[in-house]
């Protein structure tokens, strides 16, 4: 893969056979942001989980404490009263039944996450394959299936984030932007990693974390002291 001259230069302060403490590691990670965007920092945290048992599927989530630095989109499905809730704590876009056809038809999908109350899930059941494959289902471990609309809805626009493992057994996850200061990184990539760590399957036979590395959009990965993160 041929890397421009940008990512060159940033690589060179990187040195790739070493593992860094998270401070440095987040340190390193913000200065190879140098596209001309405001990169997105995001953790790649390689698991010794084996993703096709079911009791070793990792899936939950976490508010950030200083959250993604991304403006984040809310659909909620509800009825009644629970509709004029989710509109009242924010929600950008609120509806029922009326939603699948411009989901499922138009291919519309302004939003970046889906909360549903317990009652719908049998309409958004229906748009599965379109959801699910983005990662967009609801889902009651991530917090976003719950009659409390006006508090997931609060969590989600104050930087909760939902992490899973991908099919090679992965989490990628976001811990903020290149703008953040290296304190806010380390603070929500602390946060994240306790989470993930609360998170170990019980069934787990032999190392749970195996790397982790921080990276910028566009940027070369920092490769991360595992053990320093999972104490």
């Amino acid at each position: 893969m041929k890397r421009g001259k940008r990512y060159l230069e940033a690589a060179k302060a990187i040195d790739r056979a070493n593992v860094y403490d998270p401070k440095e590691a987040v340190s390193l990670a913000k200065k190879a942001a140098v596209a001309k965007f405001d990169e997105t920092i995001e953790a790649h945290i390689r698991t010794g989980c084996d993703g096709r048992h079911a009791e070793q599927q990792i899936r939950g989530a976490v508010v950030l404490p200083h959250g993604t630095g991304k403006t984040v989109r809310v659909l909620v499905f509800a009825k009644g009263t629970k509709l004029d809730e989710a509109q009242a704590a924010g929600a950008d876009f609120v509806g029922g039944e009326e939603l699948i056809p411009k989901i499922q038809n138009d291919g519309w999908l302004d939003f970046d996450v889906v909360v549903a109350t317990p009652d719908m899930m049998g309409v958004v059941g229906r748009l599965g394959r379109v959801l699910g494959p983005k990662g967009l289902m609801p889902n009651p471990k991530a917090g976003t299936v719950t009659m409390d609309v006006a508090k997931a809805i609060a969590d989600i626009k104050a930087g909760k984030i939902e992490y899973r493992l991908d099919k090679s057994n992965i989490i990628h996850v976001p811990i903020g932007k290149a703008s953040f200061t290296e304190e806010q990184l380390a603070d929500n990539f602390q946060t994240l990693m306790d989470a993930v760590n609360k998170a170990k399957p019980s069934s787990l036979k032999g190392q749970y974390i195996k790397s982790i590395s921080l990276a910028p959009t566009m940027g070369p990965g920092v490769k991360v002291n595992v053990v320093k993160v999972t104490q």
